[in-house]
């Protein structure tokens, strides 16, 4: 862990003690939430490979559309018979 994102983190998780009352021995769910929220900053600026998502892979034609149930036909009119 970098001296500079440790520090950032204590700074966080102090003010996140201080919002929540400053209560007593929830200090590793104040730096575990301070760490997230630290790192959830980080990460959009880094210039890593992007993340596999759904949407990236590739789909197959049947699976882009959705299945459709097939139209009804109708019947031929019945002709009229000649009085």
């Amino acid at each position: 862990m970098t001296d500079d994102r440790q520090e950032r983190i204590r700074r966080r998780a102090h003010e996140i003690w201080e919002q929540a009352g400053r209560p007593e021995g929830a200090h590793m769910e104040h730096w575990d939430q301070a760490a997230a929220e630290i790192d959830a900053e980080v990460k959009p600026k880094s210039k890593a490979a992007p993340k596999k998502t759904a949407a990236a892979k590739p789909k197959s034609a049947k699976a882009e559309t959705p299945a459709k149930a097939p139209a009804k036909a109708k019947a031929p009119a019945k002709p009229k018979a000649k009085a």
